[in-house]
């Protein structure tokens, strides 16, 4: 079977990096939304936001594929644009995005309820515009938390499988990352080296992740003076 574990972890990290990046901005959006403001809809947001944590990541993968398939408006644009969604590493990056989203927003809202509002009120007090208080008061204080959730949500990208296999498929050197490499692997017959490969860097990546993870999470606590 033709298969780089190069390649594969390679894969990995891209998918997980550029949906880590790209769910950045929304996370924030999402986060302080849910943590700073009572608003009606806000139940139906949140269950919106957590929705592909509790879903079988193949029903995310096929409600995906509904949506960005070539068949579809959303996904015959993207075609005609050069950005294919099925079948391709922009697909993946999508999956990733979407699966390691909810996870993301948790972690970022809270960071912002940690923080005491009352920072924030004394810099609204003193004249400061919302978004000048929100870029240099809110954001510095929960950057720790901000970075833990995008070190969780590379993780969660990194190892994501059922629904990058519907979208994005299986193949070698384009869509195949780690999670997929595996399993093709495990279709063959025998041990094969690369396996183990692909399991050691597999684990190597998450732990290191979690124990960043964590390193923020106290580092978080630590500038907010909460006791561990």
């Amino acid at each position: 079977m033709q298969l780089e574990v190069g390649s594969a972890i390679r894969l990995s990290l891209a998918v997980g990096l550029a949906a880590a990046l790209l769910g950045l901005v929304p996370a924030l959006a999402a986060a302080w939304a849910l943590a700073r403001r009572q608003f009606a809809g806000k139940s139906l947001l949140t269950a919106l936001v957590m929705a592909p944590l509790v879903l079988p990541p193949v029903v995310t993968g096929l409600l995906m594929l509904r949506l960005f398939g070539r068949a579809t408006s959303i996904g015959h644009v993207l075609e005609q644009a050069g950005l294919p969604v099925t079948f391709s590493i922009l697909g993946a990056i999508l999956v990733a995005f979407v699966v390691a989203f909810p996870i993301y927003v948790m972690t970022i809202r809270a960071a912002f309820e940690a923080i005491d509002p009352r920072y924030e009120e004394v810099s609204l007090s003193l004249g400061k515009p919302p978004l000048e208080t929100f870029r240099r008061i809110t954001l510095p204080l929960a950057f720790p938390g901000i970075a833990a959730g995008f070190v969780l949500a590379f993780a969660r990208g990194l190892g994501e499988f059922g629904a990058t296999a519907i979208i994005a498929g299986n193949i070698e050197g384009r869509t195949r990352t780690i999670a997929l490499a595996v399993y093709a692997l495990l279709d063959g017959p025998g041990d094969d080296p690369r396996l183990l490969q692909l399991v050691l860097a597999s684990l190597t990546l998450s732990l290191a992740s979690l124990v960043g993870f964590e390193a923020l999470n106290r580092w978080q606590r630590r500038r907010l003076e909460v006791d561990v």
